[in-house]
């Protein structure tokens, strides 16, 4: 979604995770691959006042959900594998599972959260990432899962 006060350079980031991802609004929430080499990806995501969920989850005191941490660090690790040609732009991930999570820190409106993912296991048909959400230097959430592919069915 394109905002009042976006760069060039985040507007470019969301056409690019836009062509690597099929997510949409109001379900898309990595904003830019920042880098992706064949061990790590980095990416990045800024929560805002206007993301869907801070309506209901404590509007007086609003914080992201922890589902919704795991949820982008998964789409940055499936954002950064597609752009480096290791998934076909055809194959479809889905979470399968998740392992140990922990929340470390609350992420609220305006935090910029910078995505650190590990590849740890990649083929044709499994992923196995584990991620990092770091808002500045602190530690936010952590995770790891493991996502089936396989390409999308016929409709």
């Amino acid at each position: 979604m394109i905002e009042a006060g976006m760069t060039e350079g985040m507007i470019e980031g969301m056409t690019e995770i836009k062509e690597l991802l099929p997510h949409r609004e109001p379900f898309l929430f990595a904003d830019e691959i920042v880098s992706a080499g064949e061990d790590r990806i980095v990416a990045k995501r800024v929560f805002t006042e206007k993301d869907f969920f801070f309506q209901g989850h404590f509007p007086q005191y609003p914080v992201t959900p922890g589902v919704i941490l795991v949820e982008t660090m998964a789409q940055a690790g499936g954002a950064g594998l597609r752009k480096l040609g290791i998934l076909g732009g055809d194959a479809l991930f889905f979470l399968a599972t998740v392992d140990k999570v922990k929340f470390r820190r609350q992420v609220r409106p305006g935090d910029e959260v910078r995505l650190e993912i590990e590849n740890l296991r990649v083929s044709p048909r499994m992923i196995k990432q584990a991620g990092k959400a770091y808002v500045g230097d602190d530690l936010a959430a952590e995770a790891e899962w493991m996502a089936l592919v396989g390409p999308a069915p016929k409709v």
